[in-house]
């Protein structure tokens, strides 16, 4: 299949997921509309030619966590969403996307103006009164995407909205790989890419694997900059972990795999 018509159906997949949103989200429990949103973020994959592999899932939280991981790519949020759909801070730029600026809007995502220092402070008190209400919201802290071979210094701000709710931290690690079993980086949306650019080289690339290590959780503490430095310390761990052992490189450990070209994850929709 040409990449035109491939990306031809992620575009019909993402009005769907409108009008699914449009329609539905306000008839149906908070369950299922998480549920709904996990089953499309899996099409959302599969139509991109990658499959998800969730590594130590048994210590995931569902309720009152901030979630924060690295950031590669556009597609981490439809990976970490087709885990366990969770609200997310971006900068605000995305807000102007045709489709997904609106989908991310209607998704519960806190836009960020990062050239304003003034606006952190105000995501981080809305990030820990979310938090404090028992939601689960998900921040990148490296503030911007690395090609997902090196992590850059975690930033300590959003981590105070976790110590102000008194609310654990969970680093999750994503990485991507190809059909050799080698890292991937042509997920990557850095430098000068345009999204599609970006696109073309996901399809390209295929088939892909996205692996998600989900790491212990932290107890908040008194201390951003010291949760902060523990969060990256835990996901550099699991990064060195997926790309130097064979076994998890193929693998394992893990929970059941999320297998994005199964069709019994397909979108119902």
């Amino acid at each position: 299949m040409g990449i035109a018509l491939r990306k031809l159906r992620l575009v019909v997949h993402l009005l769907v997921g409108m009008w699914v949103v449009a329609t539905r989200f306000s008839r149906v429990s908070a369950a299922e509309r998480s549920e709904l949103n996990r089953q499309w973020s899996l099409k959302m994959l599969r139509l991109s030619g990658m499959k998800l592999v969730v590594h130590n899932d048994e210590a995931r939280l569902d309720a009152c966590v901030l979630v924060v991981g690295n950031h590669i790519s556009w597609i981490d949020i439809y990976v970490i969403n087709a885990w366990r759909p969770t609200p997310f801070v971006s900068k605000a730029e995305i807000r102007k996307w045709p489709v997904v600026g609106w989908l991310a809007e209607q998704l519960g995502t806190v836009f960020v103006q990062r050239e304003k220092r003034s606006d952190a402070k105000r995501i981080m008190h809305e990030l820990a009164n979310r938090l404090h209400a028992g939601e689960m919201m998900c921040v990148f802290p490296e503030g911007t995407t690395t090609d997902g071979r090196a992590l850059l210094p975690f930033h300590a701000n959003m981590f105070q909205a976790a110590v102000s709710a008194s609310v654990p931290v969970q680093p999750v690690c994503l990485m991507y790989e190809d059909a050799r079993g080698m890292l991937s980086t042509a997920p990557a949306y850095i430098g000068d890419m345009s999204l599609n650019d970006s696109l073309n080289a996901v399809l390209r690339a295929e088939p892909l694997t996205a692996h998600l290590y989900v790491c212990n959780p932290l107890a908040p503490g008194a201390d951003r900059r010291l949760l902060a430095s523990e969060a990256q310390a835990a996901v550099q761990l699991a990064l060195d972990s997926m790309r130097g052992a064979p076994a998890v490189a193929a693998g394992t450990p893990l929970t059941q795999p999320l297998d994005a070209t199964s069709s019994s994850h397909n979108s119902p929709a």
